[in-house]
């Protein structure tokens, strides 16, 4: 994208993108940024001012093209290519990511896991190969990978996160609840389940909505 988009805005293109791809299998051609709004339960202006940054999407007293959307924002998150993604942490959460493994997007999957249990390394988890800690780097070069799923344990989380900016990876989703310390090219997005549960909970005590 040329331009600066806004990281709330990147953050809701995924959304709109599931919501008209269902659109689009069930036959709709377009759609106002009302029904939209309804639908993903984002306010209209706001969605009007997220399509803003991407130039005239949509057309006045029409609405929008659903499957020219559907094109659109397929290409601008990159759903024609495939993105291999590694699993770092073969636990419980790290079998449940893999049983998983993005099932409902077209254009991510995770190809490659490690580990340092020996009763799993040199299998086929969930028909992703677990391969042991000491081959992460190696591997990683080899299969070109550049995005991380990191869930070790917090006392081994950076040396790992170490190990995977020299092995080229830019992106890393951190579920462990220490702040990673990685070089400035590096993207890191804090996943922290507990806090999330805590928000939710603090926001119902508190009827805050």
């Amino acid at each position: 994208m040329s331009t600066e988009i806004p990281r709330a805005t990147a953050r809701r293109l995924p959304i709109y993108h599931r919501y008209l791809r269902y659109l689009h299998n069930a036959g709709k051609a377009r759609i106002s940024s009302n029904e939209l709004s309804e639908a993903v339960k984002v306010d209209s202006a706001t969605i009007r001012r997220d399509f803003s940054y991407f130039g005239a999407l949509g057309k006045r007293g029409y609405g929008y093209d659903v499957e020219y959307l559907l094109d659109f924002f397929s290409k601008t998150l990159n759903q024609d290519r495939l993105t291999n993604v590694a699993l770092i942490g073969v636990g419980n959460l790290g079998h449940a990511l893999l049983n998983y493994n993005f099932h409902l997007s077209n254009n991510v999957r995770i190809s490659c896991a490690f580990d340092v249990n020996e009763e799993i390394v040199g299998k086929i988890v969930s028909g992703v190969p677990v391969y042991d800690m000491s081959e992460m780097i190696e591997q990683l070069r080899i299969q070109q990978i550049d995005v991380a799923i990191l869930t070790v344990p917090q006392n081994v989380a950076q040396k790992a996160t170490n190990d995977l900016t020299e092995a080229g990876v830019k992106g890393i989703m951190n579920f462990t609840p220490i702040r990673l310390s990685v070089p400035d090219d590096v993207r890191i997005q804090n996943v922290d389940l507990t806090n999330e549960l805590q928000t939710l909970i603090y926001f119902l005590d508190n009827n805050i909505s």
